[in-house]
């Protein structure tokens, strides 16, 4: 699973650009699907499963895109100075490399600033090596992610855009790994999540499910000096989400998903999360709503060029998810 985790983080894909990601998880799922389509939003929707008399049609959620940088302009010396897609935090950018979607690199530079000052994003510029705006090979609109290469630290796992690609990487596991299941499931790769969710959002009224789950990456409470406390660690399991600040998760789901891994013996942790969002909102708040819930994985550093999880909490939101999925799902 390892080789798929380092090819989903190394390629590009910000909001809205998810093109190159998509046609790598299109193919990793090759034929362990019953039908692929790709809807108006450029999310992956993956078909697995005829719905039984006791099953229901279920939506699994995994957001593709990255955060990113667009170029908004490009002086005479051809630096080129750039906005944000979705949260990124300046000073995470300096020094960094990125990777544009034509395959340009370059690296982030930043303007003389007071000694103190925080950095804004307008204090900083990416120089791609050109001396003249003329053989600049930017043009305002073209779009980079960061570029770190995978990293293996044996049980810990570090790159750029595990937020949410180690999610995708868990969905395309629990494709192979579902022998059978009474649902009716569509695996949801979507895109824009760092946007609004908007991929999620309109893959959800496509889909209409009687209930839903996103993947995702959550924030860890166990660094040195953490101000905002929280009970996630890495290494502990997969955490079933109770509340972020996108939505709270249906207390019967939660409840059952619980039960489940208790019954399996799956580790698993329990997540209230202050800030931050997930496609679980999308899938709740479609049509006339719909139950849903969510399955994170604890991430250090979060929105940062090097982040981080662990990997038997990843194996275990696969065995968990294929558990979940392996059976009816019980909301009495």
């Amino acid at each position: 699973m390892k080789s798929l985790i380092k090819k989903l983080v190394e390629t590009p894909g910000p909001s809205g650009f998810e093109y190159q990601i998509r046609d790598v998880i299109r193919e990793a799922i090759g034929n362990t699907a019953d039908e692929i389509r790709v809807d108006a939003l450029g999310s992956l929707i993956a078909k697995r499963g005829t719905r039984s008399e006791s099953g229901m049609r279920v939506m699994i959620s995994a957001h593709i895109d990255e955060i990113g940088l667009m170029v908004t302009h490009i002086d005479d010396n051809g630096f080129a100075r750039f906005t944000n897609i979705g949260g990124i935090n300046p000073l995470t950018c300096y020094g960094g490399r990125v990777l544009f979607m034509d395959g340009t690199r370059g690296v982030i530079g930043m303007d003389g600033i007071e000694r103190g000052k925080t950095p804004k994003l307008t204090d900083l510029f990416i120089d791609v090596g050109a001396t003249s705006k003329e053989d600049c090979p930017l043009k305002v609109s073209d779009v980079c992610g960061f570029e770190r290469p995978f990293l293996d630290l044996g049980k810990r796992l570090v790159a750029k855009s595990m937020d949410d690609r180690i999610a995708a990487a868990i969905a395309i596991e629990v494709l192979r790994k579902l022998e059978s299941t009474p649902h009716e499931v569509h695996f949801v790769f979507s895109t824009q999540e760092e946007v609004g969710l908007r991929g999620a959002t309109t893959a959800a009224f496509g889909v209409d499910p009687d209930v839903g789950f996103a993947v995702d990456v959550t924030l860890s409470g166990d660094t040195p000096r953490r101000s905002t406390k929280m009970m996630t660690a890495l290494g502990d399991g997969p955490a079933i989400k109770v509340r972020d600040s996108s939505f709270i998760a249906d207390p019967r789901l939660v409840d059952w998903m619980v039960k489940t891994a208790q019954g399996a013996g799956i580790p698993y942790q329990l997540e209230v999360l202050e800030a931050g969002g997930t496609d679980g909102r999308a899938i709740q708040m479609t049509r006339s709503g719909v139950p849903a819930g969510c399955v994170s994985i604890a991430c250090r550093y979060i929105h940062s060029p090097s982040e981080m999880v662990d990997f038997d909490d990843v194996d275990n939101a696969v065995k968990l998810l294929v558990k979940i999925l392996s059976e009816p799902i019980k909301l009495d």
